[in-house]
């Protein structure tokens, strides 16, 4: 039986959030946009959302066929900001995701910009960790699908998606797979599901289900 461990990004492997916004501002500094500087919690209260309802609320005083437009150019200079600056990693992750690939195939779904998890993979070295990726900006299908193409894709018998927030543990449940709450990143979750305090203990986790 192939078992495969499918994460979320943002509030799962790190904190981007403040790099993300400084990015964005310089972006729009450039563009010659003047407005009030788009806050770090600004971007993790959007985190986990797709690309166009980011854009709604983001840049919601602007016309919504603009809207989009500025998103995009943004979001491309993020992914080189990210490559070169990286952001927060959460304690131990590289040092756990040897340990789970000792046993498990790595994965990562998000609902991000295409380039996006590249960027992440390419700044730490970590794409030897992982066997496949997927997101919102390759094929702008919701996480659901994306799990589930994801898990088709590489003949997963059985999978855990690890996510923080509560659309994640929905995007799960849609896909028909389990679901791991990381308890550390930006939100809660409703239903009773198994709680991941700190992303070190996971394999510790894993060993108990």
């Amino acid at each position: 039986m192939k078992t495969g461990l499918i994460f979320d990004m943002d509030g799962t492997l790190w904190d981007s959030s403040g790099n993300v916004a400084a990015s964005w501002n310089e972006k729009l500094r450039e563009l010659g946009y003047e407005r009030p500087e788009i806050t770090e919690q600004d971007i993790m209260n959007v985190m986990g959302l797709t690309m166009d309802r980011i854009a709604d609320i983001i840049f919601c005083d602007f016309p919504k066929d603009k809207r989009m437009m500025l998103l995009d150019k943004c979001c491309v200079y993020e992914n080189d900001y990210l490559r070169k600056h990286g952001g927060v990693l959460y304690p131990d992750l590289e040092k756990t995701l040897i340990k789970l690939k000792e046993k498990y195939d790595l994965y990562i779904v998000s609902n991000c910009q295409q380039g996006y998890i590249e960027a992440f993979l390419e700044h730490y070295g970590f794409g030897e960790y992982f066997d496949d990726i997927e997101c919102y900006g390759n094929n702008l299908l919701e996480k659901g699908d994306n799990i589930a193409l994801l898990a088709k894709r590489n003949n997963l018998d059985r999978a855990y998606y690890i996510g923080d927030i509560q659309g994640d543990y929905d995007a799960a449940a849609k896909a028909g797979y389990e679901f791991i709450h990381a308890a550390y990143g930006f939100g809660t979750i409703k239903e009773p599901v198994p709680e991941l305090s700190e992303f070190s203990r996971l394999p510790e986790l894993l060993d108990k289900l």
